[in-house]
Order: C-alpha cells, then sequence, then structure tokens
C-alpha cells in the first residue's frame, strides 16, 4: 500500500474589517477612500484577508472611542457578520481609545491602528541586524504607553482574596496587577535606553562611514520615494545589482549602496532607502534616523514617482513633506517618473501631472530612457551651478579646497576671520556651504581684508 504524504495545513490567515476615519479640519493628502485603499494593501502585506472596511467623517474625535457610539455599534455588526478577526483603524488610536474601543466591540476581536500594522510590516521585513534594531525600538515606543490595557483585568483584583496581594514584614504591596505593569514598564523603558545606545553604535558608525565617502569626492544620490515607487527595481537596473524587489509596500527597509558610472565617466554612489508613506508613524521615523541620514546627507535626490497610480500627484506631495520632516528639502532633487511600461505610448505625451515639476520619464523594469536619466543626473550634479558668496574660516581647509577643486572661483580676498569667496558652486556642493554663507553687514563676517 502506498503511504500518502500529507502536507502540514497552513493556518487560515485572520479576517480584517477596516475603518476610515475623515475628519473635517483636517486635510489628509488622500481621500479617505483612496486612503482606505491604501490600508487594505497594508493588511495584505501584513498576511491579512480584508473583508470588508466602512468609514465615517468626523468634526473631532469622539473622546472615548474615536468614533461616536452609533458608529460603534455599525461597526461591530458588520465585523460580526463578515467573522473578522481582528479590525483596523486608519489613523493612529490613543490607548484609551483603544481599550474602549475593545471594550465595545465583540468579545475577542482585536483593535490596532494603522501605526501598529505598519510596525508588523516593517517587523516582518526587517532582515539586517540595523532594521531589527530600529524596528524593535519603534514597536517598543508604541507598546510603553499601551502597557496599561494588558493589566486592567488584574487591577481590578488588587486587594481581593486569593490573590498575591498582603504584605511582606508589615509593608503592603499593591495589587498583582499594578505591580505586575510597573515591572513590565521598567523592563520596557530599560530595553528602549539598550536599543536606542545600540543605535547610537550604528549612528555613529554611519557617520563615520559616510565620512569617509566624503573624503573621497564621489557624490551621493539617495533614491526616494513613496513605498512601491520601484526604487530598488531602478537600483537594480542602473547598477546591475540583485536587491529584493517585489510588487508590495515596504519590500525592503534597510539601505543599499551601488557604485555607479555615469556616461562623462563620473562615478556616484547610489542608495535605495526605505518608501515612504502617508501619516508615516512618528516612532518610525525616530527609530529610522540613521537610515533617514543617508537621505539628508546626499548630494542629489532621484524622487521616483510611480506615474501610474491614481494619486500620483498625492504621493509626490506626501514625500516632499516627508522631506521637510527630516530636514532634506533644501537637497537638489530630480523627479523621475517611473512605470512607464505600464502606458500606452499614445498616452505617454498626454501625462502631465499638475503640481509635479519637470521630471524624466522612464521604466525602472523595461529600462526605457535610462540613458536619458543618467544624463539628467549628470547634469544635475556637474552641469547646473548656482551663484554663492561664502566666508570660509581657515580651519575649513577642505572646503576651500573642494571650492577651487569643484566651483567657479570669481575673486578672493583674505581676512583675520578666513577666506571670502566669490563664485559658483553646483548644486549638490551647496548644503556643505551653506553654513558659511555670506551676508553682507553682519558684525561677525565682515572684517578689512588683510
Amino acid at each position: 500500500m502506498t503511504k500518502r504524504v500529507t502536507e502540514p495545513t497552513r493556518p487560515p490567515k485572520e479576517r480584517a474589517f477596516l475603518v476610515g476615519i475623515e475628519l473635517r479640519h483636517q486635510t489628509d493628502l488622500l481621500p479617505v477612500e483612496d486612503s482606505l485603499e491604501e490600508l487594505a494593501l497594508l493588511s495584505e502585506t501584513a498576511g491579512l484577508v480584508v473583508v470588508g472596511a466602512d468609514s465615517q467623517k468626523l468634526d473631532t474625535p469622539h473622546s472615548e472611542t474615536y468614533i461616536g457610539s452609533g458608529k460603534v455599534d455599525e461597526v461591530k455588526a458588520l465585523a460580526e457578520e463578515m467573522l473578522a478577526d481582528v479590525v483596523i483603524f486608519d489613523c493612529e488610536l490613543s490607548p484609551r481609545h483603544q481599550r474602549e474601543l475593545e471594550l465595545r466591540l465583540a468579545p475577542g476581536l482585536r483593535v490596532i491602528d494603522r501605526t501598529a500594522l505598519i510596525l508588523d510590516i516593517f517587523a516582518q521585513h526587517a532582515s539586517t541586524r540595523e532594521g531589527i534594531l530600529q524596528v524593535e525600538l519603534a514597536q517598543y515606543e508604541y507598546l510603553l504607553p499601551r502597557l496599561t490595557r494588558a493589566w486592567t483585568h488584574l487591577a481590578r483584583q488588587a486587594g481581593g482574596g486569593g490573590g498575591r496581594a498582603g504584605s511582606v514584614g508589615g509593608v503592603g504591596l499593591r495589587g498583582p496587577g499594578e505591580t505586575q505593569l510597573e515591572v513590565d514598564r521598567r523592563d520596557v523603558r530599560r530595553r528602549i535606553t539598550s536599543l536606542k545606545e545600540e543605535l547610537e553604535k550604528v549612528r555613529a558608525h554611519r557617520q563615520r562611514y559616510r565620512a569617509q565617502r566624503k573624503r573621497s569626492r564621489i557624490p551621493i544620490i539617495a533614491l526616494v520615494g513613496y513605498t512601491n515607487a520601484g526604487k530598488s527595481t531602478l537600483l537594480n537596473q542602473i547598477a546591475r545589482s540583485d536587491v529584493y524587489v517585489a510588487d508590495q509596500l515596504f519590500a525592503t527597509l534597510d539601505p543599499t549602496t551601488r557604485r555607479v558610472e555615469l556616461p562623462g565617466g563620473h562615478a556616484v554612489l547610489l542608495t535605495d532607502t526605505v518608501g515612504f508613506i502617508q501619516k508615516l508613524p512618528t516612532q518610525l521615523v525616530a527609530a529610522f534616523r540613521a537610515t533617514l541620514e543617508e537621505i539628508s546627507e546626499a548630494d542629489l535626490l532621484l524622487h521616483i514617482v510611480d506615474m501610474t497610480h491614481i494619486s500620483a500627484v498625492q504621493q509626490w506631495q506626501s514625500v516632499q513633506q516627508t522631506l521637510v520632516d527630516i530636514h532634506a528639502d533644501h537637497i537638489p532633487v530630480l523627479t523621475v517618473l517611473n512605470k512607464s511600461d505600464r502606458i500606452p505610448p499614445s498616452e505617454l505625451t498626454d501625462f502631465e501631472p499638475e503640481l509635479i515639476p519637470a521630471a524624466v520619464t522612464i521604466s525602472a523594469k523595461t529600462g526605457a530612457n535610462i540613458p536619458l536619466l543618467l544624463r539628467a543626473i549628470e547634469e544635475a550634479l556637474y552641469g547646473q551651478t548656482e551663484p554663492v558668496v561664502v566666508m570660509l574660516p581657515y580651519q575649513e581647509g577642505q572646503l576651500i579646497s573642494l571650492f577651487h577643486e569643484l566651483g567657479q572661483v570669481e575673486s578672493v580676498e583674505h581676512s583675520r576671520k578666513g577666506v571670502l569667496i566669490r563664485g559658483r558652486l553646483p548644486g549638490r556642493l551647496l548644503a556643505s556651504f551653506q553654513p558659511f554663507t555670506f551676508i553682507p553687514g553682519t558684525d561677525d563676517q565682515t572684517d578689512t581684508p588683510d
């Protein structure tokens, strides 16, 4: 008799019901319908099955449940009807909102918010030690104010018979819930401190690495863009590398750098970074500081836009706002419209998204217009110059040499305070010289030349 081999059955995917909220006084970049579609993609990326969705317009969030009590009953009925295991809110819930919603919805029905969902996706996709540390820190900082939820049932037992409450040596002890809660809080705070210390070491290592790259005078180009815009595919196409690519949100988290040669023979370093998204959790921005500094230290940003997406303009705006938030909005940007292979050639010339500046249209997948993009990068790095006047202290000898080497010097004046140079610099170098911009008439910069 032939033995039949049976494969182990996979557990069924959890079923998710989504709730979108539109606050009338708050202007989100994406309409609530588009934001819910994005939340559905995030849920699927996390391994959930979306079984339904609902939304509500509010003037202000309800003090107890964020949504009104009538909407809570409606969500409860819909979630039960669709056999949902988890309800996901497309906003960040306060610990109180989350606790009240779990109490009022069906027993066993979990409630999470957009932030928790994104943190879960990052936890699934982090592969390097740095990425794992950053995600763990973000998760603990999100968890800390929510620890009370886990112990409310024990707190109610404090002082009751049969529990551990009592006294030792005549000193009264608090109930087990509060005691355990304080222990947990201390453990979490201790772990947060430890993770921050480890990440500071990572940050210091990255700073040394960046300083070494700057000394090599090789320009650094950071790929930025909304998640799933095609940054990793573009890096693979240009550098002939093998960075992991998938048609899903946040497929790659860890920065990857490759050396690329431009048509004119100049070498550049191309760095892929984590994708952005609207309502990016503040915990992630803080935890990924070392990674995001790769962007703020770049000489040029390639902003990759998925030109096929219905909300391409809003996604472009979201990334621009994130660049402001991480103090990288001063860096020159070259906009790249990607995925032209998905649009019929006859429609390409008609694609002019409002508000998006002049851009290079490419297909990272097929390689269409990549040579044009490389020439545009070279022009942005070496062909465009800006007039500047800087007062460089003598101890900034490296910058003085850099101006003479890569800039166009029009005049030089020496004084006791330093070297006053007038001339033109490539746009990629402006950020390095910005702290020394000369402002005529300021007491700390003017001086009689020797």
